[in-house]
């Protein structure tokens, strides 16, 4: 039997509680591996909560992980028993000590990177690529706005990058938070409750503001965002723990502004085949001779109530893992 952390109703953090289930063999193209290191994600926030709704009642939360092969179905050859392995992706699932998963999820892992790095930095790691070379192929010279710059996505986002030759600014919510965000490598960090934090990013965007605007906060946050982008460039709006955003008239990034918005998702990069094979091989590579995504907090796989609970309460820096 295997343990899993299920939900029988959207909810509170305290709908997750532990369950053993049978998870059996795996089938043809198929593998069962046995997870050591399961990241937290406030996408899982959104799904426990209902925003976003799950196919049925009861489910498993969670889309990466890293782990060993146990068992190959039919069919497989890209892994075998024994190899180490992470993955970020549908289906959903990972809250739990063992899985059976598609083989082409799962990406090979070198000696050099541990399960504790890798169960927490797929789902990150590949939305830092898809924003950095995909939304826009940043480079040399270019600014970035990184709100939320002192949590998980936002300092994985800010190592990469500055290791792309670009400029960083970011926001976050406290003064407690600016050490980590510049210990990152953000050139500046401004509080985001100011009320002329939008202002000062474009004035050390050379005075035109910054090519991309990376929203991770929603609420209210997108609309201000816009007036710290300069003239074709861009805003991606990724996630809305702060609440629902209002609706954008397409009016008001015209004229002057001229600034587009996107609203990219890593669940639909990670399921092009060719972008996530190429965005795991770059954040692999860049891993490996350097880029950090430091653990902020770690809980044991029962605890996952209490993760959900720090990390929509604000009180992690960093990426958070469930521990098995």
């Amino acid at each position: 039997m295997t343990t899993v952390m299920t939900m029988t109703r959207p909810g509170a953090p305290d709908v997750l509680t532990a369950a053993e289930i049978d998870i059996g063999e795996p089938g043809a193209g198929e593998v069962r591996i046995r997870q050591s290191v399961i990241g937290v994600n406030f996408v899982d926030i959104y799904f426990r909560t209902g925003l976003y709704p799950v196919a049925a009642y009861p489910a498993v939360l969670g889309f990466e992980a890293a782990g060993t092969v146990e068992a190959v179905g039919p069919g497989v050859v890209s892994v075998s028993p024994g190899d180490r392995v992470a993955y970020h992706g549908a289906p959903m699932g990972a809250y739990a000590e063992a899985r059976i998963l598609p083989a082409e999820r799962l990406v090979l892992l070198p000696a050099t990177l541990p399960d504790r790095l890798m169960g927490g930095t797929m789902l990150r790691g590949l939305t830092a690529h898809m924003l950095l070379h995909k939304v826009r192929a940043v480079g040399p010279g270019d600014w970035i706005l990184v709100h939320a710059a002192a949590g998980g996505l936002g300092q994985i986002v800010t190592r990469w990058a500055k290791r792309l030759g670009a400029h960083v600014i970011g926001t976050v919510g406290s003064e407690g938070k600016r050490a980590p965000a510049l210990e990152a490598g953000a050139d500046a960090v401004l509080l985001h409750g100011a009320d002329n934090w939008a202002e000062r990013a474009r004035s050390l965007a050379d005075g035109q503001g910054v090519h991309l605007a990376i929203d991770g906060i929603g609420g209210g946050m997108l609309a201000r965002t816009f007036a710290a982008v300069r003239p074709f460039g861009t805003v991606a709006s990724l996630g809305q723990p702060a609440g629902p955003i209002p609706p954008v008239r397409v009016e008001t990034l015209g004229g002057g502004r001229s600034v587009a918005l996107m609203r990219p998702s890593v669940m639909a990069y990670a399921n092009d085949p060719d972008l996530y094979r190429r965005g795991a091989a770059d954040l692999i590579a860049a891993l490996e001779v350097g880029l950090i995504n430091p653990i902020g907090a770690a809980y044991d796989l029962r605890d996952a109530a209490r993760a959900h609970a720090d990390l929509e309460g604000g009180l992690t820096t960093g990426s958070v893992i469930l521990t098995v």
